[in-house]
This record gives structure tokens, C-alpha cells and sequence, in this order.
């Protein structure tokens, strides 16, 4: 398959993906979304699991910032991207912390913005990386204004009776189909593509983590699945944290 052939590939993949939430009916959010298993507190926190587990996000926040100056696997043309996606991390970690401490609708778009900010860089950065750093550049600045723009229509819609979860179901699930495609198609700048693989890896089970978070409760007797899924999406993009120390740019782009 040509380069071009891939480039028509992915763009309809992309555009399949734009277009398949709009055939079918608006998605509002279920209200039994804020009742998790695990309500317990402790220390004097409310849904103590539920908001300590957010840490990691933050450490791995951290760790990513803090090894960016100098770091060997980054491309310097995409500084921006890495910081945005780290600061994203971060501030996740703070915000679902917010949320979980007092679930509703309200809080819950402290939680789901720095997620946005977290998604779109990670895209882009895979754009650089993968296929060309000035599209990334071009594309962060109107992706980043619409992630952060579905999670204000989603609560605008909500707020006035007709709640609309599709767009930021797209700006959560549309990259996380499109990246494995892109890593598939399109060779990396670096000699290594496993650290993103990783975090495509923990993301799947964070995921699965979330949809048996009463199970697990269940079955541990001691924290829910839903303090798990901020552990393994954590460590998910803490493997992006490590990558900029491990990996390095394939021996013609050195």
C-alpha cells in the first residue's frame, strides 16, 4: 500500500468516524453514572478510593513535565504538544479528584475538561510523530477549542433538558480508534513504538476496570473497579513519561 492509498485509508476512517454518532438518537447522560460501588470514606474523605486514587495521574503529570527539558525522545517541534498532554495528566488527576469528591453533573466537567486536554495532544503528538509535525501544529489549536467545546455543549444540552454525550464521546473514543491506525500504517520518527502501544493497552483496561466497578468490589471486598481504572489509565500515560528517557529518533533523523 503507497503512502497516498494509507493518507485515503485513514481519512476515511476518520470521516466514518465523524459521521457515525450523528445516525443515531442524542446520548444523555444516565444518571446511575455518578453512583459508583466503592462510597466508602476514610481520613475523613468522601469516596476516599474513588479520589486518592487520582494521584498517579498527577505523579505521572509530573514526571512527564519534569523530564521534558533535554529529554532525548521527543521531537523539539512538538514541545508544546508534550507539555499540553502532560499538563492535561495532571490537571485529570485534579479534577476527577474534584469530582469524585462530590459526584454530580456539575462537577463532573471539572473532570471531564482536563481529559479533553489530555486526549487532544495526544493525537496530535502521534500526528508529529507518525506523519508531519506542521500538521499537528495546525491541528491543535481548533482540536483543543473542540474538545473543550463538547464537554460545554454536553452540559449546556443538559442543563436544559436534552442532554448530548455524542461530541465528547467522539473527542474520548475517535482517537483512540485512530491512533492504533496510525501507528499500524505509518512509521514512527523513533526506534521505538511500544510505549504508545502500552498506553493503548492500559486504556483498554481502564475501561474494562470502569464497567465492573461493582464487581470488583464484589469479588475484593476492599476497592472498586473504578479506583483501579485511575490506576491503569495512570500508568498508561506514565509510559509516555518514561519513553522520553528511553526512546530516541531512528538513526536518519539523528
Amino acid at each position: 500500500m503507497t503512502r497516498i492509498q494509507r493518507i485515503r485509508l485513514l481519512i476515511a476512517v476518520t470521516a466514518a468516524g465523524l459521521l457515525l454518532p450523528w445516525l443515531f438518537p442524542r446520548i444523555p447522560q444516565d444518571p446511575g453514572y455518578h453512583a459508583f460501588a466503592d462510597t466508602g470514606p476514610g481520613w475523613g474523605i468522601p469516596n476516599f478510593w474513588n479520589v486518592v486514587s487520582n494521584l498517579p495521574f498527577v505523579l505521572a503529570g509530573l514526571a512527564g513535565l519534569r523530564a521534558l527539558p533535554g529529554a532525548p525522545g521527543k521531537l523539539p517541534e512538538l514541545e508544546l504538544h508534550y507539555r499540553i498532554f502532560f499538563l492535561g495528566v495532571l490537571l485529570t488527576g485534579l479534577g476527577s479528584a474534584y469530582y469524585h469528591l462530590n459526584p454530580d453533573n456539575l462537577t463532573l466537567v471539572w473532570d471531564r475538561l482536563p481529559m479533553t486536554v489530555a486526549f487532544v495532544p495526544l493525537f496530535t503528538m502521534v500526528i508529529g510523530e507518525h506523519l508531519d509535525a506542521r500538521l499537528a501544529d495546525r491541528l491543535l489549536a481548533p482540536l483543543l477549542a473542540a474538545g473543550m467545546g463538547s464537554v460545554g455543549y454536553w452540559y449546556w444540552t443538559e442543563t436544559h433538558g436534552f442532554g448530548d454525550l455524542r461530541p465528547y464521546a467522539l473527542v474520548q473514543f475517535l482517537p483512540m480508534l485512530l491512533i492504533p491506525l496510525i501507528l499500524l500504517l505509518f512509521p514512527s520518527r523513533f526506534d521505538s513504538t511500544r510505549p504508545l502501544w502500552a498506553l493503548i493497552g492500559w486504556y483498554a483496561l481502564a475501561k474494562l476496570l470502569e464497567s465492573f466497578d461493582r464487581q470488583i468490589l464484589d469479588l475484593t471486598g476492599v476497592i472498586g473497579g473504578h479506583p483501579l481504572k485511575h490506576v491503569a489509565a495512570a500508568i498508561g500515560t506514565g509510559c509516555i513519561a518514561a519513553a522520553l528517557h528511553r526512546r530516541r529518533l531512528r538513526s536518519r533523523e539523528a
